[in-house]
């Protein structure tokens, strides 16, 4: 409280600030701690498969996270989709098991070798968190519903997973388990705004259809590049010349 020039108290603006920013905090935080275990569970299964599949190489890594999202994914009741699409994405899923995993003629380790082959995977994960964080922020400070703030904050994590994981891994291969985990948060997205219109139909395969092209055209591209350079990893792009 302040006095003016005519001696009246004038009320400060200060203090409604931070209150503001602790309670979207607070507000974001209790839309997860409200989930029973067993449905935090349900939905960091998932999540936490693709987590591996960042931070793990190799294609046996690849194949089996990929399948575990493929077991995992009639959990995730926030896709809002019916059972035929369901189908789909676990078919989706098992056949990028298949291919992320599969032996190629390829070579098994980059070709070229650098001092700081550290700094881009050092770099992208940087930039993928800070990403998230911004994300998660802005999530947190809009008046939403506790379950639309957990499936909105869940989308854009597992999008987030899929940016990390091209930025990370850097097989061309492999960057079908990326494109999936991008399907899987659009599709939580798509899901999201069809329920909240009147008329819309609750589902469309177009995300998954997309999602399938994306992995179709990533394997496509591959294949090419191995056969063509002997590498499939996206780093020995920059050093061979076909």
């Amino acid at each position: 409280m302040v006095r003016g020039g005519n001696g009246h108290p004038t009320p400060s603006l200060r203090p409604f600030r931070t209150p503001l920013r602790e309670e979207s905090r607070v507000h974001f935080i209790d839309a997860w701690a409200s989930l029973p275990p067993l449905d935090l569970v349900r939905l960091l299964l998932p999540a936490g498969f693709l987590v591996l599949a960042v931070f793990l190489p190799g294609r046996g890594t690849a194949r089996l996270t990929a399948l575990g999202v493929a077991l995992c994914l009639p959990l995730v009741r926030e896709l809002e989709v019916p059972p035929r699409l369901l189908v789909t994405w676990v078919l989706l899923w098992i056949a990028i098991a298949w291919q992320a995993g599969r032996v190629t003629a390829g070579a098994r380790r980059s070709l070229t070798t650098r001092l700081g082959g550290m700094e881009p995977g050092t770099v992208g994960l940087l930039i993928g968190a800070a990403l998230l964080a911004l994300l998660l922020a802005a999530v947190a400070r809009q008046d939403l519903a506790p379950e639309e703030t957990r499936r909105l904050a869940y989308a854009l994590f597992l999008i987030d997973l899929g940016l990390l994981h091209l930025m990370l891994r850097r097989h061309a291969l492999r960057a079908a388990v990326a494109f999936g985990a991008l399907g899987l948060g659009v599709q939580v997205l798509d899901g999201m705004a069809r329920a909240g219109e009147m008329g819309v139909a609750p589902s469309s395969p177009g995300v998954a259809l997309a999602t399938a092209v994306a992995v179709a055209m990533t394997v496509r591209l591959a294949g090419s590049r191995e056969r063509a350079a002997g590498t499939a990893w996206v780093t020995d792009a920059h050093d061979l010349r076909d």
